[in-house]
């Protein structure tokens, strides 16, 4: 999408760690296949290190999405690549919930760690 939206500050706090959770409850997007809205809230979590994003700036980035024809899976790994690529956090946990359509409730989850990239919970892996 547009990284440049996403503003960020300087995080005054570092000899602190702390975790910063942000909620949106009005991310709309356009579903590819049928053209329909799709609405999501999008619960996104992350440990700062030397920055800390601008919120209306975040809100402003959500917005672009209104008219995009993109898939859950994609507006998801879109959203967190985006942020990671701007704030640079410790670590950053993105869960995207897709508001039922058709008898049918969708969460997409997504942790990265700086460390290790991305994470999968052990009971999702097949473990």
């Amino acid at each position: 999408m547009v990284p440049a939206l996403l503003e960020t500050k300087s995080n005054k706090n570092r000899k602190h760690r702390y975790v910063c959770n942000h909620t949106f409850s009005e991310l709309t997007a356009v579903c590819p296949v049928t053209r329909l809205p799709d609405f999501y809230t999008v619960n996104l979590a992350y440990e700062p290190d030397r920055k800390l994003v601008e919120l209306k700036s975040l809100k402003m980035y959500f917005v672009t999405y209104r008219n995009v024809e993109i898939l859950h899976e994609e507006i998801t790994n879109q959203i967190l690549d985006d942020f990671v690529r701007a704030v640079n956090p410790r670590w950053a946990s993105i869960e995207v919930q897709v508001n039922n359509r058709g008898g049918i409730t969708t969460t997409i989850v997504r942790r990265w760690t700086r460390k290790e990239g991305d994470l999968i919970d052990p009971r999702y892996a097949g473990k």
